[in-house]
């Protein structure tokens, strides 16, 4: 059997498992959330989440991975031997998947609003920038072929593998993404009444939290390191054994949230130095920002056509890092399953996601295609969010709680007791009691039952 690759270097495991995290919700949900619940209050309840669930999640996806030494589905069949566990895999295969469809969707979007911005074509009052979503993402072929090519792109790094493909793409992607994020800080930041906007996202109000407020900060944190997928798990096969996982795991989180706060510092003083509230959701990024850059830079058009160019440049290379992670996840399956050439199992997982990616672009433009009173988008998102990524989180944190034994998970946990042996005990009360409680309550709050 030919030998799987790996990550040649921790930097290389550090940006690729980050960039996996690192996604459009970094840019537009997290900031709303900041600031509409607490600013500084919230990103302090959020940091805590990540470190009662995110963390614990993420090495015990870490642990199952890098032990089995293979993809998801296989990953937990080993270590199950056989019995029904296996289906945690499966499941996080077929997740990644329908997440990869619909989110190519707005991924092809922000390819789209790369070259408007280049054309000087988000030059407008708001109600024209509104139009012009309207009508490009109305069209049928359009918005389809933007959300198809981005699929390509993302394939093109896949099939050159996991040296040459994810992380020599990730240590490009992701240092490009952080200097594109702190120009756009250093610009937003210095504009007439911007610190109205910095305040707003950075005074703690802890007036504003609450049970509800708790929640979805522990959402956040849940589905922003990409628990639940397989991503985490399918990603650690590829590292070494002598890969720090609490360490790794640390700068990981360290990372994505700090991309996640500056992405609030770009947002929300160009924001108020226009007064323009922003809003959450496409209608942020794809409506309300290009009138705030055009307004921001008004003196200086040069300048605004810049900063709109680098903003959409920004979130593309966000989204290819996830797409990335999303697809390797079922290219592994199918070439390790099938023995299947990388290139053809990369095929199977394109053409999937592109045909998906059709209908779902389709439904929110187009024509009417509905799932049980949604669009086939809004149904994936709510299908993913709401169901398969709590239920695949769960399983995965009871499977490594209580089913692996613990001798396994404190040889994996410790490196052979070479490193952390003192947060062993922590780790293992965190995934058998605290995130399989954490993640309860974030399905709960999905469903609106609390």
């Amino acid at each position: 059997m030919k030998e799987r690759g790996n990550f040649g270097s921790r930097l290389g495991i550090v940006l690729a498992t980050a960039g996996s995290a690192v996604g459009l919700g970094n840019v537009w949900r997290f900031p709303y959330m900041a600031g509409e619940n607490g600013g500084a209050a919230f990103i302090l309840l959020y940091i805590a989440c990540i470190i009662v669930l995110g963390l614990p999640g993420m090495i015990s996806e870490f642990i199952v991975g890098r032990h089995a030494q293979t993809n998801a589905a296989r990953a937990y069949d080993t270590l199950s031997d056989g019995k029904p566990w296996k289906l945690v895999g499966h499941l996080g295969i077929l997740t990644s998947t329908i997440i990869l469809g619909f989110y190519a969707v707005v991924a092809g979007w922000c390819l789209q609003y790369v070259y408007a911005a280049m054309a000087g074509k988000l030059v407008g009052d708001a109600e024209y920038v509104k139009t012009y979503f309207a009508t490009f993402s109305s069209h049928p072929l359009r918005p389809v072929f933007c959300g198809v090519a981005f699929i390509l792109i993302t394939h093109a790094v896949i099939v050159h593998g996991v040296r040459k493909g994810i992380e020599r793409a990730s240590k490009w992607l992701m240092p490009i993404l952080f200097i594109l994020l702190l120009v756009l800080v250093t610009a937003s930041c210095a504009l007439p009444g911007s610190m109205e906007g910095v305040r707003f996202l950075l005074q703690p109000d802890f007036s504003k939290l609450d049970s509800k407020v708790m929640l979805d900060a522990l959402g956040q944190a849940f589905f922003s390191l990409s628990l639940g997928t397989a991503c985490l798990c399918t990603y650690a096969s590829y590292f070494t054994k002598e890969t720090n996982l609490l360490r790794s795991a640390g700068q990981i989180v360290l990372l994505d949230t700090m991309i996640a706060i500056f992405a609030g510092l770009m947002i929300f003083p160009a924001a108020f130095s226009v007064g323009i509230s922003p809003d959450s959701g496409p209608s942020l990024i794809f409506i309300t920002l290009p009138n705030v850059f055009h307004q921001a830079f008004v003196s200086m058009p040069e300048a605004g056509w810049a900063i709109g160019i680098m903003f959409y440049a920004l979130l593309v290379f966000a989204a290819l890092t996830s797409t990335i992670s999303m697809h390797e996840i079922g290219t592994a399956f199918f070439t390790e399953e099938y023995h299947l050439t990388r290139h053809h199992a990369a095929w199977i997982i394109t053409v999937a996601a592109s045909v998906l990616c059709l209908f779902c672009s389709w439904s929110v433009g187009a024509y009417d295609i509905q799932v049980a009173g949604l669009s086939l988008m809004d149904f994936c998102d709510r299908l993913t969010a709401d169901f398969l990524l709590p239920i695949g989180g769960l399983l995965a944190n009871l499977f490594v709680g209580w089913y692996v034994p613990r001798q396994l998970v404190y040889h994996e946990f410790t490196n052979n007791g070479q490193c952390n042996k003192l947060f062993f005990q922590t780790f293992l009360f965190a995934v058998r009691y605290v995130c399989p409680l954490a993640i309860i309550l974030i399905f709960l709050h999905q469903l609106g039952i609390l």
